[in-house]
């Protein structure tokens, strides 16, 4: 007799169950954040060409790579050729992006 009970479809490569298939076309936005700080208003309107602003970030940490503005990992500025990419060091866990919700 013939097994009729169905059964989940094949996950593929990764883990990745059959329905990540249909999303594997949306675009997201990937930024590479370098880092930040705050200023007043006052102070900003006093920059101009050659002003520098310090960040909080100190010189060789790596940089946060967001999408959709949601980190999912750190990085680090390389060439590829003649433009810059990002080198993911670090991938966030899902717990962690979830935690920082």
């Amino acid at each position: 007799m013939a097994n009729t009970e169905k059964q989940p479809p094949a996950e593929g490569p990764e883990g990745s169950g059959p329905n990540l298939k249909r999303l594997e076309n949306i675009e997201v936005q990937l930024t590479v954040e370098v880092g930040g700080t705050k200023i007043s208003i006052g102070d900003l309107m006093k920059l101009n060409d050659g002003s520098v602003v310090e960040l909080e970030r100190l010189a060789g940490e790596h940089l946060d790579i967001l999408v959709n503005g949601t980190l999912l990992a750190r990085g680090e500025v390389v060439l590829v050729g003649e433009r810059l990419g990002i080198r993911f060091t670090e991938i966030i866990s899902p717990e962690k992006r979830a935690r920082s919700l």
